[in-house]
Order: structure tokens, then sequence, then C-alpha cells
């Protein structure tokens, strides 16, 4: 059966731990580039682009331009991310959230290789969308749940 909303943009609001879990089955194995991830201070924003695995189409794996952004950050730590290489790429396998005093907390982008960034925030606020058309994806990634 064909999903009739499967070639519609994606645009996902996080606002708290269990949107995070929405947020995070949707970009996991998101690509993306280190110079594609941005900390701004001065807004308190992270914002990322990247392409987003897409499976909403049964039996297809396609890639989408996502562009996204957490709101409340107050401090980035990187760990196995090379900034001096910005053409490098990442895999995201998984975000997750490790709360502090309520509403704030930690943000943690896990990516392959055992690099990851901890996003301190003041809350939950996550924003992503997808940015244009769709393409057929040259592989589609396979993970061995026994190094999980």
């Amino acid at each position: 059966m064909t999903d009739p909303d499967a070639d519609a943009p994606l645009k996902l609001l996080a606002l708290d731990e269990d949107d995070l879990a929405v947020l995070s089955a949707h970009l996991q194995d998101f690509v993306v580039k280190v110079g594609d991830l941005v900390f701004l201070p001065a807004e308190k924003r992270f914002a990322f682009v990247g392409n987003r695995l897409d499976l909403r189409v049964e039996g297809e794996a396609r890639r989408r331009r996502t562009a996204g952004h957490f709101e409340r950050v107050t401090a980035v730590r990187a760990r196995g991310i090379d900034r001096s290489r910005p053409d490098a790429v990442l895999n995201l396998l998984a975000i997750g959230f490790a709360p502090d005093e309520a509403p704030s907390g930690a943000i943690e982008l896990v990516f392959s290789g055992d690099a990851s960034l901890r996003l301190e925030v003041e809350c939950v606020e996550a924003r992503a969308a997808d940015l244009g058309p769709v393409w057929a994806a040259k592989a589609e990634p396979t993970h061995d749940l026994d190094e999980a």
C-alpha cells in the first residue's frame, strides 16, 4: 500500500522528551558534514543541514535534504569530531535527552565512529524540516545490533 503523504516534506517539532524520540527516529542515519553543524551562542541556537534517510515508501530507501535546529542551547561539547575537517561526514545514530533540573538538561546527538555532541539546553525545543526534492539512496544503512 502506498502512503499518499510519502512525498510530502516532513516537518517536525519537539517540545519534550517523547517528541525528541520521534525526531530521533526520523533522523536516524541522517548524514551531515562537520562544517554543516553550527552553534550560534548569541541566539542560543544549534543548527544543522544534511541528508535524511526517508523510508516512508515501503521497500524504497530515499534521501532528502533536511535542516533543523535546537533552541535555548547554552553550551555545546563535542567528542570525536574534528572541526578542522569540515568536509568529514558524520552519520547520526540517535538523539537522546538527559534531564537535569526540569525543564533543563542535555540533548545528546550520537554518531557512528564513537562521535557525539552534547547540547546543554534550558528546555527541549527542536525543529526539523525537509528542504527539497527526494532522491533514491545509493544504499540503505544496516546496523550490527550486537555492537549496540
